[in-house]
Formats: structure tokens, sequence, C-alpha cells
């Protein structure tokens, strides 16, 4: 028989027990739900996360005085508040030093503050960066219109600021901001330019915060007893890593810490952090995947019974199919092709219905909305080999049908 034949005669007999059907394709609904929808709101969140992240350009790390990247407790706080505080001057050493880099730039922050112009001030959730002229590329933060900072700016202590976003909406809703000043803390500062937004994190937004020269940022709340953050960009992805292990060793010459003892310093990167993020997850989708495949057994099993059923009811049928010249081939595919069928059909349900409702949980984290393709075709995937494995005892019993007996059977 054509292979299109045998397609016909395998969806007719699925459409004739309506009822059996469903409730076979149920199982396989329940065991590809339970893994597409946790996926697909770890995906959420790992995108989220991810996009949150890139506060720092890429190709990029940074070495700071606490470790972002290790629990809290233990003894480690104690350790790093010990720790020397890094200074500019360190920061511009190692800039001489590490010609690897593409850029090598240093920054300070203050948060909680409260940003006023005339009689308009925002929430006291900003955050002022103090930065250099390389502190800005390394953190990929673009100006929208306006100027970016200059060297003299630097280097004179200039009072001139870069505004985010959320800044700009709410303190000059209808007019210019750009030449306009602002205070902080009671100190003025012009403004320069406007920033690009930022993507934002589980819905929250990241524009929340103003920009000022290193200098200025130490003149107002103190060069001394603050750490300074060191970002380094490699020029390519190649490279990243020599340029890693390059400014660990300038950097330990440049604190002088002797050979064989611990850095006394930490380095982290987005891609650290990241690590972090799918060490977490990994756990949760071996879990889900073996909930998955419990189900996906259960579901395999109530197949196999439900064909074996199928079989004995049609074996009148297939005898006769048999005493008109059906090869046993042809009636071995039919039934494996009508088990493949249940199992895709319900792993395509469950697909759907495990997407939606993901992306619906996920939607109350703020996450943004995903599809997790790789356990989509793992989904379907399953389902087929499922259809096989446990459409072959019933599809060669089938086939192996005597038709005289076959025929006589009531």
């Amino acid at each position: 028989m054509k292979p299109t034949q045998l397609l016909h005669i395998a969806f007719q007999s699925i459409l004739n027990n309506k009822l059996r059907t469903s409730l076979t394709i149920l199982g396989v609904v329940v065991g590809i739900f339970s893994i597409i929808v946790i996926m697909t709101i770890v995906t959420m969140l790992q995108n989220s996360i991810e996009d949150g992240l890139s506060m720092l350009n890429k190709n990029t790390f940074q070495i700071e005085k606490f470790d972002r990247t290790q629990g809290r407790g233990g003894g480690r706080d104690r350790a790093w508040r010990n720790r020397k505080d890094i200074t500019i001057d360190e920061a511009y050493r190692l800039k001489d030093l590490l010609t690897e880099a593409l850029y090598v730039g240093a920054e300070q922050w203050s948060f909680g503050k409260v940003v006023k112009f005339g009689n308009r001030e925002t929430n006291p959730n900003i955050s002022v960066a103090g930065e250099t002229l390389d502190g800005v590329k390394t953190n990929n933060w673009k100006v929208e219109y306006g100027r970016d900072m200059r060297r003299s700016d630097i280097q004179n202590s200039t009072d001139v600021c870069i505004l985010g976003q959320d800044v700009v909406e709410k303190l000059f809703p209808n007019i210019n901001a750009i030449g306009q000043t602002v205070r902080v803390d009671g100190r003025p500062l012009r403004v320069i330019g406007v920033l690009e937004r930022q993507p934002s994190m589980f819905g929250q937004s990241r524009d929340n915060y103003i920009v000022i020269p290193i200098t200025s940022w130490q003149n107002m709340y103190g060069k001394y007893g603050r750490s300074v953050n060191i970002m380094v960009t490699a020029p390519s992805k190649e490279s990243y890593e020599d340029v890693i292990e390059a400014a660990i060793g300038h950097f330990r010459k440049i604190r002088k810490v002797p050979p064989g003892e611990p850095d006394d310093f930490s380095v982290f990167s987005n891609e650290s952090l990241i690590t972090q993020v799918n060490d977490i997850t990994g756990p949760i989708k071996i879990g889900a995947l073996a909930v998955s495949l419990v189900a996906l057994l259960a579901a395999g099993v109530g197949i196999m019974n439900i064909m074996l059923v199928s079989v004995t009811e049609r074996t009148k049928e297939i005898g006769i199919r048999k005493a008109i010249g059906a090869r046993k081939s042809s009636i071995l595919v039919q039934f494996l092709i009508e088990a493949i069928i249940l199992c895709v059909v319900g792993g395509l349900a469950g697909i759907v219905i495990g997407v939606g409702i993901g992306n619906f949980a996920g939607s109350f984290l703020n996450a943004q909305m995903a599809i997790p393709y790789d356990w989509v075709f793992i989904g379907i995937t399953m389902c087929i080999i499922v259809g096989l494995i446990f459409g072959t005892y019933p599809a060669y019993k089938a086939a192996n049908l005597d038709p005289i007996e076959a025929l006589r059977y009531e």
C-alpha cells in the first residue's frame, strides 16, 4: 500500500474511536505539559536575567574589592572588608600597564539619592555613578542627545551630569533637559546629555541613575573609604581570557600581592553571573525532565494497552486485509503510524498549553515572554520515541495474526 493510504487508514481508525483517542492523548498531554510549562518559566527568567546583566559591554569583566559571585556569611564578609580599597590611582596604573585591553575604566556609585529641578524632584531611588571616560564605554552607555563627558570634565572635576531616561521623564516632561541645572545632595550639576534607554530587568526600569565625572563624585562623597570598581573590555572574544589573565597579573603587582598568596580583589563578568544562574536552573530542568519521563512512561503504557485493545477489536478487519493481499509490513506500519499520531497530537497540545500557561505564570514575575524552542524539539522527539517504543508490540501482534484464525474471530 502507498504511504498516503496507510496514513488515511490510520487517521480514519483514530477518528472512529474519539473517546478512546482523547483519553490516550490526555496522558501524553500531561507528560509534555509538565516539562514545557517549567522550561518556559525557566527560559523567561533566564532571558530576563541575561538582558538585565547587559550593564557591561561585551567581552568585559570587572575588578572589585568584594566578590559578587560568592555567597554571604561564613567569615567571607569580614575577609572582604579587611581587603584594601581599590583606588583610582591603581585603576589608572592598570590602564597604563594593560595594553592588551580595549578600554580600562573606573567607577564609583552612590545609591538612594534624590535629584531636584526647581519644584520637581525624583523618588529617593536614584543612583549616582562617578565614571572615567572608559568607564562609560565599558558600561555600554550611549548618549541619545547632548554630549558625552570629555577628558577636561574629568581633569577639572566639572560639575556636569548625564541623565538616565527615568530622571528626564520625571524632571523634564515638557522641556529640553540639556543646559538645565539639577541638584543632588545640594550640589548643582549642569545637564550635558541624556542616555539611551536601558533594557529592563523583570519589568523593573534600569534608567534611574545619573552619570558624573569620577573626580566630581569624589569631591561630593569623598575620595577615601570608598573602593573603586575597575571595568576592562577586551578587543575580542578570542582575547578575552588572555586579557583577564594579564589584568590579574598586573593588578597583583600593583597591589603588591606576594607570590603564592590569594588575590586581594575579585574578578567577575556577566558570563560568571549567568553561569551561576544556569547552575541554579540546571537541577530544576533535570527534575522537570524526570517528572516528564515518568508521565510519558505512564502515557506510553496507556497507549500500548489501547493499541492492544484496538488490535483485538479489529482482528477480523486485519484478517480480511491480509486475505486479500495486505503485507505484514503494511499492517505493522499502519499501527505504528496510529501510535505516533496519538503521541505527536498529544505532544503538540501539551506544548501549546505549556507555553501558554508558562508565559502567563511568568508574566507575574514581570519576565519577558519566551518559547523554549530547544525543549519544544526535545518534547516532539520524545513523543515520537514513545510512540515507536510502545506501539511496536501491538503493531507486531497485528502484523503476525493468522488470516484464517482472524477471519473466524467473532
